[in-house]
């Protein structure tokens, strides 16, 4: 995720402190990783010098002052393009899993542990995610079904590696 354009978008709906923007980003999209502080501080101040936003007030407080951001023009034109960029699919053609299997079989280890060890791992991570969804609202039902579908899909992955092993055992020690 773009935590850069991210903040830009969420300042298109009026100028915020530092704290404001963390408080909506962690609310709508940081639940599992809220940002920190000094994420929010330093990708504003990326931001301000590249010309995205402004300062559009500072704010004496009980502490240090408190600067307002507004987006500017320049700024709701770089969100524009990157909302309109599609993602790159992740092919997951890197998989450490993989390797971890290619491994343990070139080096007679059991790889059918690890796969089973692995498939228990995203079972239990996907009765979590069930359990969220289900008392979720529907930002979270959404987030927690892209989820559940990639690790319905690694499950898969599991199963067809762990039904052709042996193959695979023959060609990696081959």
């Amino acid at each position: 995720m773009s935590i850069g354009h991210t903040l830009l978008g969420l300042l298109e709906s009026g100028p915020r402190h530092g704290y404001d923007l963390k408080r909506a980003f962690d609310e709508h999209f940081g639940q599992d990783r809220p940002l920190h502080y000094g994420q929010v501080y330093s990708t504003m101040s990326r931001l301000l010098k590249n010309g995205l936003v402004e300062v559009d007030g500072i704010e004496a407080g009980a502490g240090p002052e408190r600067k307002r951001y507004a987006i500017t023009d320049a700024g709701v034109t770089d969100v524009a393009q990157w909302l309109r960029s599609p993602e790159k699919p992740e092919p997951y053609l890197h998989s450490t899993l993989y390797t971890k299997v290619v491994l343990a079989l070139m080096t007679g280890r059991d790889a059918a542990e690890l796969l089973d060890t692995q498939r228990a791992e995203h079972l239990r991570l996907m009765r979590g995610l069930t359990e969220r969804k289900r008392r979720g609202d529907l930002a979270d039902q959404l987030i927690c079904d892209h989820a559940l579908f990639h690790l319905e899909a690694d499950l898969r992955w599991l199963e067809l590696t762990a039904a052709r092993l042996d193959k695979l055992a023959q060609s990696v020690r081959g």
